[in-house]
């Protein structure tokens, strides 16, 4: 038996059940009523409540509705047409994610290739620590990170990319655009489908997925899977986001998905500038400003000035044009031995291979 309380959930070889008693010095008196069965009417026992809607169901069950769902996203969603060449993206920072990543290319026989960010921007991601605390490291690995699946994605020729957001992750993230005030991003961050004009669509296929029923799912169906935590994102901003939701979560579980169909209803008012999209004229990714983030923040990086590109834009774009000034007219203005758009090393890094994620 895992665990019990009162009033509460317990598993206990292949059953669950509710508890209910009470506790003294003296003696131990608990009134257990099991096993439950499964809420569908299959009659075999439950092994789990869902988190997502209360239901004890059984496994059988419980796998039959978690695929049902995803599989009703997708197609509702259109994400994929047949033929679709797509890439599973996934990451990582610690050594295990890594193994395990690795051992999942033999057991699902997924060609596998890893992109650092050594090799794409000349640094890692312990080295920028050092560089910047870990008060805003998660910024410089958010923005890298991003365009590193771009830009890799790009060089397989892939049509889509699919990454593992859930509802979790996309109700934090609501939460977090509407207390920055962030209006762009937060018309944009519940979209199951993102991507611009002329780059790679990702898709969320979890994107209504509870996060406790992922690890329920790949738990029962005895998954080899990694569920750790980055050593240096405790003291991120998204870190305060979640703490809140769980609390509001333990209230009312259905607030996840309430906060998700909010963000799906908001719109924007007429006459509200929004940032319109272009090209960085460093690097040429897709950028809102003139100089992309990336460039922005490896520029701060390589100049001995990490916190370049951390806060609003206007000042990051003031201190990259007195950087410039120091430059002769016709010197380039970029490190391009650890520049984004060193090409020749990605090039050659992904020759005759496949990209792992």
């Amino acid at each position: 038996m895992l665990g019990c309380y009162r009033g509460g959930w317990l598993v206990n070889n292949g059953t669950a059940g509710t508890c209910e008693g009470t506790l003294d010095a003296s003696r131990t008196k608990i009134d257990v009523k099991m096993p439950v069965k499964c809420n569908t009417g299959c009659q075999r026992n439950a092994v789990l409540k869902r988190p997502k809607t209360g239901y004890a169901l059984c496994k059988e069950c419980f796998f039959w509705a978690f695929e049902e769902e995803v599989h009703h996203t997708i197609t509702t969603a259109k994400l994929f047409t047949p033929g679709d060449y797509v890439a599973i993206a996934a990451s990582g920072y610690r050594d295990d994610s890594l193994e395990t990543v690795k051992r999942n290319e033999q057991q699902y026989e997924i060609p596998l290739k890893i992109v650092s960010y050594e090799e794409l921007y000349g640094w890692t991601m312990d080295r920028i620590v050092k560089k910047i605390g870990r008060k805003s490291n998660c910024t410089f690995c958010g923005v890298f990170r991003r365009q590193a699946l771009d830009r890799g994605a790009s060089l397989l020729k892939v049509d889509k990319i699919v990454t593992g957001h859930n509802a979790d992750d996309i109700a934090e993230t609501v939460l977090m655009n509407i207390l920055r005030g962030d209006i762009a991003r937060l018309q944009r961050c519940t979209a199951i489908v993102t991507g611009s004009e002329g780059a790679i669509p990702r898709s969320k296929p979890f994107k209504y997925t509870y996060e406790k029923e992922i690890v329920m799912y790949a738990y029962f169906k005895k998954l080899d899977y990694f569920s750790t935590e980055c050593i240096y994102s405790p003291n991120a901003y998204r870190g305060y986001a979640r703490a809140f939701l769980k609390d509001l979560e333990k209230i009312r579980p259905t607030s996840i998905i309430d906060i998700i169909h909010s963000g799906e209803c908001f719109s924007v008012r007429e006459g509200v500038k929004l940032p319109t999209q272009a090209t960085c004229e460093r690097c040429g990714h897709i950028s809102s400003q003139s100089v992309c983030k990336a460039c922005v923040l490896l520029e701060g990086l390589n100049k001995g000035k990490p916190r370049l590109g951390i806060g609003k834009t206007s000042k990051a774009r003031e201190h990259m044009e007195e950087l410039a000034i120091s430059k002769p007219e016709n010197e380039c203005t970029h490190d391009c031995q650890t520049s984004v758009i060193d090409l020749d090393r990605l090039n050659l890094h992904v020759k005759n291979t496949n990209l792992e994620f």
